[in-house]
């Protein structure tokens, strides 16, 4: 559905694609790339900032105060909401995709024991620039995680369980909950300098359970949603690809090596002119 020569046939406009291959050409791992939009659009002349998203997999922008874009670093931290929407699925049998405003986190207590296994993940200790996704923060480690537990799944929509094991349950959603929080904690504090504002966008901004937890385990750095900054979260993606597409066409670079690991800026995105129009003819014809 993505085909840019398609899209340029339908509505005979100009369209950029495929950002990430140039990024990958110059030596980086093509992501992440909204790191751009946010030295953009939130950097702040005073304050150091972590622009935090938590969708599957939560990442990091460093936005250093008054810094330039070679300044900014930015890294997939480990797992949003993948492992916490895997769990509840799992646990309800699927007739629950997600936990709604972090109610079962809310009702559960954190396993601190399988909590310390989960923070020892090789992941966490590796330095950045680095990337990850559901191959390893997926349904795979969910089921994992309930057989460790003894937790059947469907468990929390089977009227006949047991008052202990729906607990259970309920501790493990917690618990990978936790997982999210301190394990953005953790990168901060071992890969970032100091902060002074924690801007968090996703879903995982609407779950109050986790943020929760994750100011507490950021405090006392304070923390906001995008939406006290003026950005909707659910739009920040597609308006970064537009200011991506926008600025590749003036040919202004538009990578972030410190995010990625490219040698040097580069202008991404390939551009489909709309299909029949010819480009302009240079000089006489032959």
């Amino acid at each position: 559905i993505g085909e840019p020569a398609v899209i340029a046939e339908r509505t005979g406009a100009r369209v950029m694609a495929n950002f990430r291959a140039a990024d990958i050409a110059a030596g980086g791992q093509g992501a992440p790339l909204v790191p751009y939009f946010d030295w953009v659009t939130l950097r702040h002349p005073e304050r150091s900032r972590a622009v935090q998203n938590i969708g599957g997999i939560a990442n990091v922008t460093c936005l250093p105060a008054s810094g330039d874009i070679e300044d900014v670093r930015a890294f997939d931290t480990g797992p949003g909401n993948a492992l916490i929407d895997g769990v509840v699925t799992l646990l309800t049998g699927g007739t629950a995709t997600f936990d709604v405003d972090g109610r079962l986190a809310a009702q559960g207590s954190i396993d601190e024991e399988l909590l310390a296994r989960l923070l020892a993940d090789p992941y966490l200790d590796r330095p950045p620039p680095k990337t990850t996704g559901r191959e390893r923060y997926g349904l795979p480690l969910c089921r994992r995680l309930l057989e460790e537990t003894g937790l059947p799944e469907g468990v929390l929509a089977d009227p006949a369980a047991s008052a202990p094991l729906r607990q259970r349950a309920l501790d493990l959603v917690t618990t990978v909950t936790a997982f999210t929080a301190r394990s953005i904690a953790e990168a901060y504090r071992r890969w970032l300098p100091p902060i002074d504002e924690v801007i968090v966008s996703g879903g995982g901004s609407r779950n109050p359970a986790l943020l929760s937890m994750l100011r507490a385990a950021l405090d006392p750095v304070p923390l906001i949603t995008l939406e006290t900054d003026g950005v909707d979260s659910e739009a920040k993606e597609a308006m970064a690809f537009a200011l991506l597409a926008h600025d590749g066409l003036l040919g202004l670079p538009t990578n972030v090596p410190g995010a990625t690991g490219a040698r040097r800026r580069v202008i991404l995105g390939t551009l489909t002119p709309p299909i029949g129009i010819a480009p302009r003819r240079q000089g006489k014809e032959g």
